[in-house]
C-alpha cells in the first residue's frame, strides 16, 4: 500500500478544516492534504438539508472575516447558501486539488521515532504527516434517543441531520421527535403540509424572535462595490452580539430581561393559555441553547399539529406510543434529537505518545488547552475542540481564533527546527481549572440538562467568556506552554 506523505494533514472540509486550509495557503504552506469523509464539502451545512434550514447566527458573522460574502440574500442565510459560500472558497483558493474525500478517519497514530502522524482513512488509504489538524466538529454525529422499539417502526424513520432528497410528506402523518434547533425550523415547514404533525416535547425551549430579513439588491450591490459598508455591517452586528454575552457570562441575573422577552414572544404568538404552560421552560434562558423562529410558535397553534408532553414509552410498528398508554400512528418519524456532541471516539482512533489513546485520556472529561492543544499528542492541534463552542454569537470567530494559534505554532516549528510541540499538562490542567470555576457562575451551570455538559455534569463545550478575550490568548503561540522538542543535531 503506497502512502501518500504531507507537511500537513486537515481532518474535515467543514469551516474548520478549510479554513485552516485557506490559513496554510496565506502561509505559504502548500503541501497539505484535507481528509474528508464525505464526497463533497460543507460538513454540517452539507448533511443538514431538511426544509427550513438556515443558520441561527447572522450572515455578516457567519463568514470568514477574510473572505465576506456580499451575496448573502438573507439577514440568516439559508442552509444551500452557506455551502454555496464554502464550495465558493474552494474555488478561489484553489483548495480542490487538496481534498481526499471518502476518506473517513480510521485510525491516527503518533510515530515518535520519526516525530510523525501514520493516519489510516476508512478505505484503506495511508497518509504521514508530522503535524495533524483535526477540524471534525462537534454537530456532525447524529444522536438517536434511548427509546425501546425504534427498529421495530415500519415507517419512514429520518434524523433531521439525514434528510432524504425529494421526500414528500404531503397527505401523510408524520411524528417530529425533540423540540431543538432543528425542530423549530422543520415543524413550521411541515405544518400545512402534512396531514398531522405531532410533537414530542420532553423540555420546553426559550425561543426569541428571529429578525431575519430579505437582503435588498441594493444592499448586496453596496456591499460589492464597497466593501467597507459590509465590514462596518460585521462590527456592528459582532458588538451587539458580543453583548449578549454579559447575562450569560457575568450578570446572569439580567438575563430576567431576555426571559421577558420570550414570554412576551410566546404570548403574543399562542393564544390559548394551556398550551402557552407547557411551552414555558421551568429553566433559566441560555441554559440551554436559545432558540431562534417567528414561525414556530404559529405552528404550534394549528388545528393539524399537536404537541405532545407525555414521555414516550416506546416506538411502536405503527408510531409512537406514551406514558398515558395513547398510541399516535405516524407514518414517518422525524428524530430532531441532535448529535452526540459528548460522544467518545471509537478506541485506537487518535493514539499519541507512549501509545496514549484520546479515549482513554478523555475518560473523565474532554479537554485540550485553548481548546486546541492536549498534552501526550504532539503535534495535533484540534479546532472546535472543548470548551471553543458559543452561547451568544458566531463560532467562526473562535475557529478563526484558532487559525491563528495553530499558524503561529506552525511558524514556530520552522523556523525554530523543532520535531514536535506538546502542551505541558500542568499548563493544561491549569488552564481548564480555570475555566470551571469560571463556569460555575454562568447560565450554563444554573441547574438544567443540555448537551453542553457531559455525562459526570462537566460543562465541556462552552466557552465562559468573550471572544475577544479568547482571540487576544491565542494571538500568539505561547512556547512556554509547551514542550519543545529540537531536531536531531
Amino acid at each position: 500500500m503506497s502512502v501518500q506523505e504531507h507537511a500537513v494533514l486537515i481532518v474535515g472540509a467543514g469551516f474548520a478544516g478549510l479554513g485552516m486550509a485557506m490559513r496554510l495557503r496565506r502561509d505559504g504552506i502548500d503541501d497539505f492534504a484535507i481528509l474528508e469523509r464525505a464526497d463533497a464539502v460543507g460538513g454540517t451545512w452539507r448533511d443538514n438539508r431538511y426544509p427550513g434550514c438556515a443558520c441561527d447566527v447572522p450572515s455578516h458573522l457567519y463568514s470568514y472575516s477574510f473572505e465576506p460574502n456580499p451575496r448573502w440574500t438573507r439577514a440568516y442565510a439559508p442552509w444551500h447558501e452557506i455551502r454555496h459560500y464554502l464550495e465558493h472558497c474552494v474555488r478561489k483558493y484553489r483548495l480542490g486539488p487538496h481534498l481526499r474525500f471518502g476518506a473517513a478517519l480510521r485510525e491516527a497514530r503518533w510515530d515518535a521515532a520519526a516525530a510523525r502522524w501514520e493516519v489510516l482513512t476508512a478505505d484503506g488509504r495511508h497518509f504521514r504527516a508530522p503535524v495533524l489538524i483535526a477540524g471534525l466538529g462537534g454537530l456532525s454525529n447524529p444522536a438517536l434517543p434511548r427509546i425501546d422499539g425504534i427498529e421495530r417502526y415500519a415507517g419512514l424513520s429520518v434524523h433531521s441531520a439525514a434528510w432524504p432528497d425529494g421526500l414528500d410528506v404531503a397527505g401523510r402523518r408524520v411524528a417530529v421527535i425533540g423540540t431543538g434547533a432543528s425542530a423549530v425550523q422543520l415543524v413550521p415547514q411541515l405544518a400545512g403540509r402534512a396531514a398531522q404533525v405531532d410533537l414530542y416535547q420532553r423540555t420546553p425551549a426559550w425561543v426569541l424572535p428571529k429578525a431575519d430579513r430579505a437582503l435588498h439588491g441594493w444592499e448586496r450591490r453596496l456591499f460589492a462595490r464597497w466593501p467597507f459598508t459590509q465590514r462596518i455591517a460585521r462590527g456592528a452586528s459582532y458588538w451587539l452580539h458580543e453583548a449578549r454575552a454579559i447575562p450569560l457570562v457575568q450578570r446572569p441575573p439580567w438575563l430576567c430581561v431576555g426571559e421577558a422577552e420570550a414570554r412576551r414572544h410566546l404570548r403574543r404568538q399562542i393564544a390559548d393559555p394551556a398550551l402557552r404552560a407547557r411551552l414555558t421552560p421551568g429553566y433559566t434562558l441560555g441554559c440551554k441553547r436559545v432558540l431562534l423562529s417567528n414561525d414556530y410558535y404559529p405552528a404550534l397553534a394549528r388545528p393539524d399539529v399537536e404537541l405532545v408532553s407525555e414521555a414516550i414509552r416506546e416506538i411502536t410498528p405503527r408510531g409512537v406510543l406514551t406514558a398515558d398508554g395513547r398510541e399516535r400512528a405516524a407514518d414517518v418519524l422525524v428524530w430532531c434529537t441532535g448529535f452526540r456532541v459528548q460522544g467518545r471516539l471509537p478506541a485506537g482512533t487518535l493514539v499519541g505518545r507512549d501509545g496514549l489513546d484520546l479515549r482513554d485520556a478523555w475518560e473523565q472529561a474532554s479537554e485540550a488547552y485553548l481548546g486546541t492543544t492536549v498534552a501526550g499528542f504532539p503535534n495535533l492541534f484540534l479546532l472546535n475542540g472543548p470548551n471553543t463552542g458559543l452561547g451568544h454569537t458566531s463560532v467562526l470567530l473562535m475557529i478563526e481564533a484558532q487559525l491563528a494559534y495553530v499558524g503561529d505554532a506552525l511558524r514556530t516549528l520552522r523556523e525554530r527546527g523543532l520535531r514536535s510541540v506538546e502542551v505541558r499538562r500542568e499548563a493544561q490542567d491549569a488552564y481548564n481549572a480555570e475555566l470551571q470555576r469560571r463556569l460555575a457562575g454562568t447560565a450554563w451551570a444554573s441547574g438544567c440538562r443540555s448537551w453542553y455538559l457531559d455525562r459526570n455534569g462537566r460543562n465541556t463545550v462552552i466557552w465562559p467568556g468573550f471572544t475577544f478575550e479568547f482571540r487576544r490568548r491565542t494571538r500568539r503561540f505561547d512556547a512556554a506552554s509547551y514542550r519543545l522538542e529540537p531536531a536531531a543535531p
